[in-house]
């Protein structure tokens, strides 16, 4: 047993504050007060970027594939070797999509964009994770030479379903006059939101031969997309889809073609997590002002008890327990409110919509719409950092308590 009963007697009697010390009581009432909201706050916040972190990744995955296989210095590829049949055949593969990529100009009435190109098989389009969920204008069938285009690109262009948008390739053809640039009109069949500005601003789909056709490629295809069961696990993913691949072909996997947002999204979240561990470690600063002014106003019991037989140790233990359980109550009446609220939190933004003023705001619609996913993993790290920071606090205090000398405190009262 680390605390006799006697030092807990001890410990919880100098938290119970008399009326003259009730300068005391309120510092540690704000301490305890801080270093709750500090823990709730953190496991708030952090789990509601693990849900906007797990939303973005996904749509990130759904569009651009957990894989892409590709020819080694690049060229077209094409399946003379049964490289689909292989990679289909590999353990955890759930889809395979042969795509065609390409930039062009996509201009209507005098506006033009800069835009890629994506070519799919039409049951692919609407199979593919993401993007055939995302029509939301038009239909998911792009026939023979439909194309559909993402939201804000359609808002650039002034056109929506039904229209029609003209491509222009910057690969020529090159005739006696000289380069000729490739251009065709297509109509827009759909409209697809895939809630990326990135990807909506600049990004077309359409049928695979016709990409092929525009592209002047054949029968070959730009690269081969890979869809697998688990896409967390990238270093297993990269090397079970090279072995199936063979020589000659290279794996890109979801990070390395994201690699920058990717980054981002990791800085970021151990930035979220620095400046909210402020919060505790602020708390952590009052807890150590209310203990080293209940030290200063019990000089004369700390005397007491040591000419009484208290020995150092003892007396250092009843400081460091009174500081301690302000954090560790603290830190668990945070923990409790964090997961509750987390639990929570659409069904709070819901009750806020109701609120004049409130409804139809981006934080509510952010609130409403995204999951936010408790990582316990982090919620332990946020209650042990909690903990950890409040005992800390307290050593100072228990040590000069600890080390106060009975005679000169008698002697100044």
């Amino acid at each position: 047993m680390i605390f006799s009963p006697f030092e807990r007697l001890v410990a919880f009697r100098y938290l119970r504050a008399r009326r003259q010390e009730g300068t005391v009581s309120v510092i540690a009432g704000f301490s305890f007060v801080g270093v709750a909201l500090g823990v709730a706050t953190l496991i708030i916040v952090m789990s509601v970027m693990n849900g906007f972190r797990a939303e973005l990744v996904s749509r990130i995955q759904g569009v651009s594939a957990h894989a892409a296989v590709t020819v080694t210095g690049g060229g077209p590829l094409t399946d003379d070797a049964g490289l689909i049949d292989r990679l289909r055949a590999a353990p955890g593969v759930t889809q395979v999509m042969p795509v065609v990529e390409g930039q062009a100009l996509a201009t209507v009435n005098g506006r033009a964009v800069g835009v890629k190109v994506r070519g799919l098989e039409v049951p692919d389009f609407q199979a593919r994770p993401i993007v055939g969920r995302s029509v939301i204008r038009g239909l998911s069938d792009l026939g023979e030479d439909g194309v559909a285009l993402g939201f804000n690109l359609s808002r650039s262009l002034g056109i929506s379903a039904g229209g029609n948008v003209t491509l222009i390739s910057p690969k020529g053809t090159v005739t006696a006059f000289g380069t000729m640039l490739r251009r065709k009109e297509f109509p827009v069949y759909a409209v697809v939101d895939l809630r990326m500005p990135e990807q909506d601003g600049n990004l077309i789909y359409m049928p695979m031969a016709a990409a092929q056709a525009f592209f002047r490629m054949g029968q070959g295809v730009s690269a081969i997309d890979v869809f697998v069961r688990d896409p967390r696990d990238v270093d297993t993913l990269r090397a079970t889809l090279a072995k199936a691949a063979g020589p000659g072909f290279t794996v890109t996997d979801w990070r390395q073609a994201n690699k920058g947002l990717v980054t981002a999204l990791g800085v970021e979240r151990v930035a979220m997590f620095v400046v909210l561990t402020l919060i505790i470690l602020v708390a952590s600063f009052n807890i150590v002002s209310s203990m080293v002014m209940l030290v200063r106003g019990k000089a004369a019991s700390i005397a007491i008890l040591r000419t009484m037989g208290a020995q150092r140790g003892s007396v250092s233990r009843i400081f460091l327990l009174a500081g301690a359980s302000i954090g560790a109550v603290g830190t668990l009446v945070g923990f409790a409110l964090g997961v509750v609220l987390t639990l929570n939190v659409q069904a709070i933004g819901y009750a806020l919509g109701q609120v004049p003023g409130i409804a139809g705001s981006q934080m509510l619609l952010f609130l409403t719409t995204l999951p936010a996913i408790i990582d316990w993993a982090e919620v332990a790290l946020v209650v042990a950092l909690g903990l950890f920071l409040s005992v800390g606090a307290t050593l100072y205090p228990a040590r000069r308590a600890a080390s106060m000398d009975p005679v000169e405190a008698l002697r100044h009262g």
